[in-house]
């Protein structure tokens, strides 16, 4: 697959989100949804950079050559060929990634990973930026009441979230609970932060309200790879195990489970209890191990972007692969209902991290027979002919609540998408004591006014928000006492924004017009072709001064906190026991992934700092020293300078603050005469996402370089981020590149 993904998005408002609000998938703090707004935003401070070996500093001829682009016939610009383009600027990583990925051992795998890891950012063909958090924040959600796991949608899931009515909790507070829930995990007693915050005179609240800048397309979770769809949905459905705040998995509709000796077969029990209900609350059916297999099947023949996950290269599930490429019988696929309350998963080999995968939409059921009332047909073929029908196929439309059936804790009553977000709480749910909201309800902004925003969430409107220079919102808090009473700094989490690199554009404008390139013809190839010259990206890339970028949205104290210089989080995963690669480098055990991408890093010369929190990649000098290479190689190819189309979002002070800095930055670096950056508006959200975010491929992406992506990981192994670049199951984020 593509690796299962959750897609995350660049957020340009100022609200916070609970999910995201939530915390970092391995440390955690309760956060609202705020921190999605100027994190996302990518940046990244400098600090140490790695120096390397003379020998390894030059690039390969072929690399540095790279792809040149060509006017056709009639003098236009025309795409090249992806896989040579592809085979040119990741090969080397794909093939370190295949190795990886078929290692059955846990510590071999996160090794050779590591240097698939650090050839991917030698590629210098994208370049993370930013993580979620690092920023000054005020909120009333309590720490750790919700599940802060790194990997899969349980961290967007609301139900057993508190949010305090009287009050933002103190710092003071805050650190306390922190503190009692790590020795909790530590085996020292307990955590329970209501019984702490009820015994300090605190009242809690039981409906929960934030905003959205990017509304769901579809109501069908299994039909969609973004988080701005599922982390709604994930609310009205459950699957068949869910992480509880102490990150331990537990039950959900599977009772209890058993893995065969062998590690491939992996049997679930359901509970007979859990139904499936309609938006008002009626119940129209039992949930059973056949919603699971359809759910199954739907996701595989859908197609969009998840069904990567459930083949080669993600839980390796017998027969996922032969359906979905070969067209063979779904009958081959090992996900079977064994009866109607047993579900059985077969995989080709050991999966070690396959436990993990199970709190990702790609397991989650849809009611069969609801399905297939409203049009729902099985096999990949049938199914696009199906969709096409939209009078007879009505299942999971965003413009139709009742185009769904939920059995989660909450039943969706309203979706706006320029308007608000209604949940409301599923009292016949077979869980309904445990679900802390009545109502939870998400309200559209456009970002437009951060501090008419600020003002609600200090009313109590919203549970909180991030703090942001930009937005003025940081100021307001100085001024009205709020920044020294309950200001934090939210924690970093697994999600990683990066900049993408477009190395084969194939559009300069939306349909409707919008964000329409200024370029020639031959502006348009030569900076193709300047973009498939390693030198010249490392130019762009080492010029990138994420630290000042990111304190145009965040301010100077922060300017570093949420910088990320890695693509998948450091500390993600770490060594078992001691390992030793195959040229005699041992790491002991308890080694980070960071620590280990680091050393590879060194070894191949690719100058960076892989640690979070300072800006691992920024040296003016360096980049001028790769940008008189590229010169060298592009002489005669290329007509300097540059032209570097920047799609940035007007309305968001925040996004304009950036784009402007980064353009004043990267002409200063690298001077006018090689590289002109042109800011292209776009004065809607739709706009700014319909030009990388949701861009359908490679080709739709309008921009030259785009920060408005990000990833969130889906299950406990680092391919969940680097499958995504891997061509070999179909990388979802190539698109970012303008690949495929």
């Amino acid at each position: 697959m593509m690796n299962l993904k959750k897609l995350v998005a660049l957020v340009l408002s100022v609200a916070m989100v609970s999910s995201t609000f939530v915390g970092c998938v391995n440390s955690g703090t309760s956060s609202s949804e705020s921190t999605k707004d100027s994190q996302n935003v990518a940046n990244n401070t400098g600090d140490s950079q790695q120096e390397s070996q003379e020998e390894t500093d030059a690039v390969s001829e072929l690399e540095a050559e790279g792809y040149v682009s060509e006017l056709d016939a009639d003098g236009n610009y025309a795409r090249g060929d992806d896989d040579e383009i592809y085979d040119s600027v990741l090969g080397e990583f794909a093939k370190l990634s295949e190795k990886a990925r078929n290692s059955t051992d846990s510590d071999e795998r996160f090794v050779l990973y590591a240097q698939a890891e650090a050839a991917l950012l030698d590629s210098a063909v994208m370049m993370p930026n930013t993580t979620r958090g690092g920023t000054y924040t005020i909120s009333r959600v309590v720490p750790r009441s919700q599940t802060n796991v790194m990997w899969g949608n349980d961290s967007d899931r609301l139900h057993t979230m508190l949010v305090m009515k009287d009050s933002f909790i103190t710092p003071k507070e805050r650190d306390e609970l922190l503190e009692m829930w790590n020795k909790a995990i530590a085996g020292e007693g307990t955590y329970d932060p209501k019984a702490y915050l009820t015994e300090k005179g605190h009242t809690f609240t039981d409906e929960y309200n934030y905003t959205f800048s990017t509304a769901p397309v579809t109501l069908d979770w299994l039909n969609t790879s973004s988080q701005s769809d599922t982390e709604v949905t994930v609310n009205t459905v459950t699957g068949l195990v869910e992480y509880d705040n102490m990150l331990v998995l537990q039950p959900a509709l599977a009772e209890s489970w058993e893995i065969s000796e062998d590690q491939t077969t992996y049997t679930f029990h359901l509970r007979k209890d859990a139904k499936w209900f309609t938006a008002e609350g009626t119940e129209y059916a039992p949930v059973t191990a056949h919603d699971f297999v359809a759910g199954f099947q739907h996701m595989l023949d859908a197609r969009a972007g998840l069904e990567g996950l459930a083949g080669a290269g993600g839980a390796e599930i017998v027969g996922v692969d032969a359906y979905v490429k070969e067209g063979a019988s779904f009958e081959g696929v090992g996900y079977k209902a064994q009866d109607d309350y047993t579900l059985v998963v077969t995989t080709s080999k050991p999966v070690p991290y396959f436990m993990t995968m199970l709190t990702y939409s790609i397991f989650l059921p849809i009611c069969k027979s609801f399905y297939e009332a409203h049009g729902g047909v099985y096999g990949h073929e049938e199914y696009e002919a199906a969709v096409q029908d939209t009078a007879k196929y009505t299942f999971g439309s965003n413009t139709d609540v009742a185009s769904q059936v939920y059995c989660g804790p909450y039943l969706l009553q309203k979706l706006q998408p320029d308007s608000e977000i209604l949940l409301v709480k599923n009292d016949k749910y077979f869980d309904a004591a445990s679900t802390t909201f009545k109502t939870i309800k998400a309200v559209y902004d456009s970002g437009e006014n951060p501090k008419a925003l600020y003002q609600d969430v200090v009313n109590g409107v919203y549970a909180g928000m991030s703090l942001g220079q930009a937005s003025g919102t940081l100021e307001l808090a100085k001024k009205d006492g709020n920044f020294d009473k309950f200001a934090y700094i939210s924690e970093t989490n697994a999600t990683s924004y990066f900049a993408g690199l477009n190395v084969n554009r194939g559009t300069f404008a939306l349909a409707s017009g919008a964000c329409t390139s200024s370029k020639s013809e031959q502006q348009k190839a030569d900076t193709v072709t300047a973009l498939n010259n390693k030198n010249f990206r490392k130019a762009m890339l080492h010029a990138f001064d994420k630290k000042t970028m990111n304190a145009a949205s965040v301010g100077q104290d922060l300017a570093e906190a949420s910088l990320r210089n890695m693509y998948t989080a450091p500390e993600f995963v770490k060594l078992e026991k001691d390992y030793t690669d195959e040229d005699g480098h041992t790491f002991t055990a308890g080694t980070f992934y960071g620590e280990m991408v680091q050393y590879y890093c060194d070894q191949i010369g690719c100058k960076i700092n892989c640690k979070d929190g300072v800006d691992g990649w920024h040296n003016a000098a360096l980049a001028k020293e790769y940008l008189e290479k590229a010169k060298k190689d592009l002489e005669g190819k290329v007509s300097f300078p540059v032209q570097i189309d920047v799609v940035y979002y007007s309305v968001s002070d925040g996004n304009t603050a950036m784009a402007n800095a980064y353009k004043t930055f990267m002409e200063e670096t690298l001077g006018k005469e090689n590289v002109v950056i042109n800011l292209v508006e776009a004065t809607t959200t739709d706009d700014f996402y319909a030009c990388g975010y949701r861009a359908a491929n490679g080709e739709a992406g309008n921009f030259d370089i785009f920060w408005g992506s990000g990833w969130g990981p889906d299950y406990g192994d680092p391919c969940t981020y680097l499958n995504t670049f891997d061509n070999a199951i179909d990388g979802y984020m190539l698109k970012v590149e303008g690949l495929y």
